[in-house]
C-alpha cells in the first residue's frame, strides 16, 4: 500500500571521501519504503551484480534499484565511449523516473561521480533538480559533489575519513563493504 508522499520534497546530498555515502541512501530507502513510499535507485557507473544490497532492496515490493554501469572501473582519465553512454542513459532514465510521478524517493547513486569524471554534464544534473516535481524527494551520492550541486541541494552531508582499514591494508569484506 502506498502512503501519501510528503507534500514537500527535498534534494539530499551525501559526499565527501568517507565511507557510507551509498549505505546512507539506501538506509533512506528501507526507511521510506518501510512507510509505504515508492523509491527508485538509479546506480550510476556501477554494474558489478555482487553488491549486497542488489538481493536486499529487489525483495522490498516498494524500491526499485537499476544499475547502469560495466562490472568494470571507469578510467576518470580516458573514460571508455560505453561508460559515458551508460552515464548518459542513466540520467535520461533518472530524469523519466523523476518526472514520471509514480516515486516518492528518487535516487541517484554515485551521480556526482559521473559528474566529475565528466561522463554527463553539470547543467542537465542542475536541471533535473531544478524541475523535479514538488513532492519528489531526491538523493544524490559520490565524492566530489559540484558546488552548484551542493547550492541547489537543501541538506548536504560529507561523509569525512579519519581512519579507514584500508590504511592496515585490509581488503572488502563481503556484507559490510559490498
Amino acid at each position: 500500500m502506498r502512503t501519501m508522499p510528503p507534500a514537500k520534497g527535498l534534494i539530499q546530498v551525501y559526499t565527501g571521501s568517507g565511507k557510507g555515502k551509498t549505505t546512507a541512501a539506501l538506509g533512506q530507502a528501507m526507511r521510506a519504503a518501510g512507510q509505504g513510499l515508492m523509491v527508485y535507485i538509479v546506480q550510476f557507473m556501477k554494474g558489478w551484480p555482487y553488491y549486497g544490497e542488489l538481493d536486499t532492496v529487489g525483495q522490498h515490493p516498494n524500491i526499485t534499484l537499476k544499475q547502469f554501469g560495466r562490472p568494470d572501473f571507469v578510467s576518470k582519465a580516458n573514460p571508455e565511449p560505453v561508460d559515458v553512454r551508460k552515464a548518459e542513459e542513466a540520467l535520461d532514465h533518472a530524469r523519466e523516473i523523476v518526472m514520471s510521478g509514480e516515486y516518492d524517493l528518487v535516487i541517484l547513486d554515485e551521480v556526482n561521480v559521473a559528474l566529475e569524471w565528466k561522463l554527463i554534464a553539470l547543467g542537465d544534473v542542475l536541471s533535473l533538480m531544478a524541475g523535479k516535481p514538488p513532492q519528489v524527494e531526491l538523493i544524490l551520492t559520490g565524492r566530489y559533489a559540484d558546488p552548484e550541486v551542493i547550492a541547489g541541494a537543501d541538506l548536504v552531508t560529507e561523509m569525512r575519513e579519519i581512519k579507514h582499514p584500508y590504511q592496515k591494508g585490509l581488503l572488502s569484506r563481503r556484507g559490510i563493504d559490498y
